[in-house]
């Protein structure tokens, strides 16, 4: 006799936009202590759920063992989120003077310092200057 077999995937994906113009459509990964985040949560309330993002200027490829960003240049506080049927919605701004350069990567994560990181990705460089906003929308699908 077979036994059930039930694959939980979570996947993500976001968008990156320079003052409104999308810059960036890429996909992301969901690192190990973001599934073990979200496994407490099933049965508790804590840690924290996750309320900022941050950016910054690693290069190096986003590994399911990531637990920070390779070197972050300015973290914000979420400006919205929500969770629709199997989708959870996350939405960032970094307004013009917070986390200007050549930014390279972002993360999700549960604290305003450290916390618990949940998603990364690394991708081409978006050159945020001082008088840029850019905003960032991100989506984790479990499936």
């Amino acid at each position: 006799m077979s036994g059930i077999e039930d694959g939980l995937k979570m996947t993500g994906r976001l968008q990156i936009f320079r003052n409104d113009e999308l810059v960036h459509d890429i996909d992301n990964l969901v690192v190990t202590v973001g599934k073990n985040f979200v496994a407490s949560r099933i049965v508790g309330i804590t840690p924290a759920v996750m309320s900022h993002m941050a950016v910054g200027t690693g290069a190096v490829a986003a590994a399911a063992g990531d637990t920070a960003l390779g070197a972050e240049l300015a973290r914000v506080a979420l400006s919205g989120n929500s969770a629709t049927n199997n989708v959870v919605s996350y939405s960032a701004n970094f307004p013009a003077g917070t986390g200007t350069g050549a930014l390279t990567e972002a993360g999700i994560l549960n604290a305003g310092a450290a916390g618990t990181m949940f998603c990364r990705t690394v991708f081409a460089a978006v050159n945020k200057g001082a008088s840029d906003a850019i905003t960032i929308n991100w989506t984790v699908t479990v499936n």
